[in-house]
């Protein structure tokens, strides 16, 4: 069955390449859009030996169709920002335990037990965004953390910057989730020094500030905050899993997440390590939708499965988090 994949604990690059196998054989059976799609491709699912070989399907049938696990009834689902109602993503979740596993199991993969942070975030509340995946990972890290402190605090910077100078005083660990544009504001309006506090950039530029290059956001936060680094989560509401960048705008996955580069130009052809091109995604929390997902992201990777973020492919559409306070 399905539900007993570990897919979590995955220690080696043949476990997860037996393991994609098996979800994508799942998915092509069980989820009736990408069996379509594959379909469509002429693709023979019982020649595929490798993840590489597998067919991504594009982010954007997320906006048009139902990528839903047919065996499953959803219980709620995630819907990504934007400034209208009509032709936004949504992703249907048929167990919210898988997503919350996910973002313990990567979390404390690169920053230790939640337990041991207050989480404070310059994002909306839940209750604001509801079906926004981020304010549900950020929430659930505030519920396993149980801290007094811990909150949403977009729409009071005062009280922020007041409980940022208690917590750096009693030298207690601080992380500091939140948009980019939101980031900005913040230390603009209360300049900072961070000694004990880690900042963790979320994305989200477009349409609230001039545009500037990720290098640009990073140096200028870093420099406003007066602290040695920024950190980055990488995210989207199709995916159930997270990538952290920790410092330098280089992203490492958990184990049970791989990014492959595209040539633009032919999609069924990847480019090499330190060659630019479109991001798509292995997400095997994805479970009862889609695991592998083609991106209107650019980057590119490393040999030692680091990635970085360049920007979006020209003309793709407008999205990212700082849509979430529209």
């Amino acid at each position: 069955m399905i539900k007993d994949l570990n897919i979590f604990d995955i220690k080696s690059e043949d476990e997860f390449n037996h393991l994609s196998l098996k979800v994508f054989n799942y998915q092509y059976l069980s989820v009736p859009i990408y069996k379509k799609f594959v379909d469509l491709l002429s693709i023979n699912p019982n020649e595929i030996s490798n993840y590489k070989d597998i067919p991504f399907l594009p982010i954007e049938f997320f906006k048009t169709h139902p990528v839903l696990d047919k065996n499953y009834n959803y219980k709620f689902y995630f819907q990504s920002s934007g400034t209208t109602s009509t032709h936004l993503s949504k992703h249907f979740i048929v167990n919210e335990q898988i997503y919350e596993q996910s973002i313990l199991k990567s979390f404390t993969t690169f920053f230790g037990n939640p337990a041991e942070y207050i989480f404070l975030g310059l994002l909306p509340s839940y209750l604001e965004r509801e079906n926004s995946s981020l304010i549900y990972m950020v929430n659930y890290l505030m519920k396993l953390s149980n801290h007094k402190e811990n909150n949403f605090y977009l729409h009071n910077f005062s009280e922020l910057d007041q409980i940022i100078k208690k917590t750096e005083q009693e030298n207690k660990k601080v992380i500091l989730f939140g948009v980019s544009y939101a980031l900005l504001d913040f230390v603009e309006a209360f300049p900072q020094k961070l000694e004990h506090t880690m900042v963790i950039e979320t994305g989200g530029m477009k349409g609230r500030k001039e545009e500037i290059t990720k290098e640009e956001l990073l140096n200028e936060l870093k420099n406003s905050f007066q602290t040695h680094k920024i950190y980055s989560e990488y995210s989207m509401t199709e995916l159930l899993s997270q990538a952290y960048s920790l410092g330098q705008n280089i992203y490492e996955c958990p184990s049970w997440m791989r990014i492959l580069i595209r040539d633009i130009e032919d999609p069924f052809c990847y480019k090499n390590h330190e060659k630019t091109g479109a991001i798509n995604i292995i997400d095997l929390a994805n479970i009862h939708s889609c695991s592998f997902i083609s991106t209107q992201d650019l980057g590119k990777t490393y040999s030692n499965n680091s990635f970085e973020v360049l920007g979006r492919i020209d003309n793709s559409d407008i999205r990212g988090c700082s849509l979430l306070v529209i």
